[in-house]
């Protein structure tokens, strides 16, 4: 059953049907269509524009048929025109001329801006449970390895000694940032356009906020020509997804680099990796390398759907039907890149000997000496000039500035003395460095304790 068609004199072409219909992916949310259409006749009823016995019926009818799909007793129409037509057709079917009354007072158009805003509000409570599970993850890794050391890079350079919960708090910052932009999308989206019609309203006296309270929305919408075409909400969904995937590419690339043979950082279980099948002594890092490729995947979703906006007119035009597709495309991804990162990185074994030699051979201590003279009276342009000196003689001769005697670094500094050792100690190196954000122990512990109290409440 289409909703339309009193004005038209033919058939309409089986091509032009195929090529218009939605049903193939807005049948994904048949829930939010049959909660708001019960919404609806509710509201209908409370208003006298029908009956409480009608309201009864029709209510009962699409409880049914949400059981019936959701049992398996029922199939979605794959002939239907879209998820809309589709449940009305059914009830009709079922409950006879009353279903008919179904749709008084109310447009597909606002029905359809009802049902994405119903299923994206739904989506995005499922994507924050997934960050946060990714949050306690990277936690829990930080609680265990607050004095596990390694190198600190720039410029993919080692640079200064840092620790494993150190630099994965960094990565929590930046989920933590995802949940609240999250937040802001679901609070920014909360208004209800159910009862904004075609673009310009109705005459039946509808109660808005009925409505909108019945869905748990904040309020009603306040321009019936914006509530149809709206779609501030995705683009906003589709870039803070982007922004997620950017996170989760940019440390599966440090994985990636962390589990290659220069550096075996950290070796990733058998259960997130695969091998070869020609090459018999490979452990490929496919999770990680997938959640890197598949990142492009949501930036064409955010491209895409601005592109479709940018030059549409008031008010609604089938050129938003566009939205659907790439934004269920993206949540898919986005939600099942988190769920196998979170996994991945949950079983990764860290080979800590090896980071913490790494840091020691790659000069991350040597910021450290140069404070070292400085504290002895050196200015620090001099005391940056000595270290590189020290750093050259260790390059020639093979070595570290630990392994340097006494007599070597005297050689080239007088200044220094026996306590320059301990002051270039990888423990020393990190555990004087208190300030709040830096990576010495003591302040981590408060920060990790401030985590876990966001944790609890949110």
């Amino acid at each position: 059953m289409k909703l339309w068609g009193g004005r038209f004199t033919k058939e309409e072409n089986e091509l032009v049907n195929h090529f218009n219909a939605s049903i193939s992916f807005d049948q994904r949310f048949y829930r939010q269509d049959i909660r708001g259409s019960i919404a609806h006749v509710t509201m209908l009823a409370k208003q006298k524009i029908l009956t409480d016995e009608e309201k009864a019926q029709i209510v009962e009818g699409l409880e049914q048929i949400l059981s019936d799909v959701e049992n398996g007793l029922l199939s979605i129409d794959p002939a239907a025109e879209d998820i809309h037509s589709f449940v009305e057709a059914t009830l009709i079917e079922r409950i006879g001329d009353v279903g008919k009354k179904l749709h008084t007072g109310r447009s597909r158009n606002d029905q359809v801006a009802l049902d994405m805003k119903l299923y994206v509000r739904d989506e995005i409570e499922e994507l924050d449970l997934l960050v946060k599970e990714l949050l306690q993850a990277i936690l829990k890794i930080m609680e265990e390895n607050l004095t596990t050391y390694m190198p600190g890079f720039t410029h993919l350079q080692k640079a200064q000694p840092v620790t494993i919960a150190h630099h994965f708090g960094a990565y929590f910052e930046m989920f933590l940032r995802d949940r609240s932009r999250l937040s802001d999308i679901r609070k920014r989206m909360n208004t209800c356009p159910l009862g904004a019609g075609a673009l310009a309203g109705t005459t039946y006296p509808l109660d808005r906020e009925y409505t909108a309270a019945l869905l748990d929305f904040d309020c009603a919408t306040r321009n019936s020509m914006d509530s149809v075409s709206d779609r501030d909400y995705l683009i906003e969904l589709a870039s803070a997804m982007a922004t997620v995937m950017m996170h989760l590419s940019r440390f599966s690339e440090e994985i990636i680099l962390w589990n290659s043979n220069e550096y075996q950082f950290v070796e990733l279980d058998d259960a997130y990796s695969t091998g070869s099948s020609i090459m018999p002594q490979k452990k490929n890092p496919d999770i990680a390398e997938l959640v890197r490729g598949k990142t492009g995947r949501v930036y064409g979703a955010l491209t895409s759907i601005l592109t479709t906006m940018k030059g549409i007119p008031l008010a609604y035009n089938k050129d938003m039907q566009e939205d659907k597709e790439m934004i269920f495309d993206a949540i898919d991804t986005t939600k099942g890149c988190l769920g196998l990162f979170t996994g991945m990185i949950s079983t990764m074994k860290f080979h800590k000997d090896i980071m913490k030699k790494s840091a020691v051979k790659g000069f991350t201590n040597a910021t450290d000496a140069a404070d070292y003279l400085v504290n002895h009276g050196i200015p620090f342009r001099d005391a940056h000039g000595i270290v590189g000196r020290l750093v050259l003689y260790c390059l020639d001769k093979g070595i570290s500035l630990d392994d340097m005697s006494l007599e070597e670094y005297k050689a080239i500094s007088p200044v220094f003395e026996k306590d320059i050792y301990d002051a270039i100690s990888l423990r020393t190196c990190v555990e004087k460095r208190t300030t709040l954000g830096a990576p010495g122990p003591s302040v981590m512990e408060q920060v990790i304790e401030s985590y876990q109290k966001i944790l609890t409440e949110k």
